[in-house]
């Protein structure tokens, strides 16, 4: 009976122990996974299509690259403060920054990749100076985009802001000069912007590149205005701000300004998405 009992409590023991060993493996491997694995929030072109590019480089790395697409500006910060992805990649500087300001995320700007220039287009007219009096101008209800917009109208001599406005956060009633009348309507949300131009509504309509290409749009070749190269709109990475100097990040960065990643970046978009380089910030 005794040798019995002794063989049932062995077997037990060993069971627990293949058990706790079995665990401790598991444990392991959900740590090694997470420390190889780099989730990046992305709007879908060009962001994501850049991601899928470069997903190979930082395989050679050791780091699996998960790209999550989200098709709006609020879902990739609101992930990203919740910790379901590591960093995101979709919006421009100023838009971080207003992010950041109005609700109070910790995050930083990772490093900067590429410029997509605004673009104003139209159905109704091929040139601008074909533009009537009273025309209608639809535009995003992203408020970081106004001044942007705003500027591409004044260096077109359509409007003039009051002296001492920084263009960069100027909003339509900062316009003090506008001699044909424009009509700005503002309500559109940015992901919607492609499909107002499609349904023929205003005179022209100011969309943001990722969803101009969406739409089959070139914003070089198709657009009736276009934001100059001197814009502070550089889409960059963002993430939390204790995840800033993270290997994974550093070099999600660093293939990203290899020069072979950003020719292929221009070729692939002729040239309507401007990467920027390592320095920029």
């Amino acid at each position: 009976m005794k040798k019995k009992i002794f063989g049932f409590a062995a077997a037990l023991l060993l069971t627990v122990g293949l058990a706790a060993c079995g665990n401790s493996d598991s444990k392991d491997s959900a740590s090694n996974s997470d420390e190889t694995t780099l989730k990046v929030g992305a709007s879908p072109t060009p962001h994501a299509e850049i991601l899928e590019h470069v997903k190979p480089l930082l395989k050679d790395e050791g780091i699996d690259l998960e790209i999550v697409k989200f098709d709006d500006y609020i879902l990739p910060n609101q992930a990203l403060e919740e910790g379901d992805i590591d960093a995101n990649y979709f919006q421009h500087i100023p838009y971080l920054n207003k992010e950041i300001k109005e609700k109070g995320y910790d995050f930083v700007n990772a490093g900067a990749v590429h410029i997509e220039p605004m673009g104003l287009y139209s159905k109704k007219i091929k040139d601008i100076s074909e533009l009537k009096d009273g025309a209608t101008i639809i535009t995003s209800n992203s408020e970081s985009d106004w001044g942007r917009i705003i500027t591409i109208l004044q260096n077109a001599d359509l409007v003039k802001v009051k002296d001492g406005v920084d263009l960069e956060t100027a909003t339509f009633d900062d316009i003090e000069e506008n001699p044909k009348n424009l009509k700005f309507n503002h309500s559109i949300d940015p992901s919607l912007l492609a499909s107002t131009y499609q349904n023929d509504e205003g005179d022209l309509v100011a969309i943001n590149a990722n969803f101009a290409y969406g739409a089959g749009l070139n914003p070089l070749k198709d657009s009736i205005l276009l934001e100059e190269d001197n814009s502070p709109y550089v889409n960059v990475i963002a993430t939390r701000k204790e995840d800033k100097d993270s290997d994974k990040i550093k070099k999600l960065i660093e293939v990203l300004h290899q020069e072979d990643v950003q020719k292929w970046i221009e070729d692939k978009w002729g040239g309507s998405v401007k990467p920027v380089a390592a320095e920029a910030k």
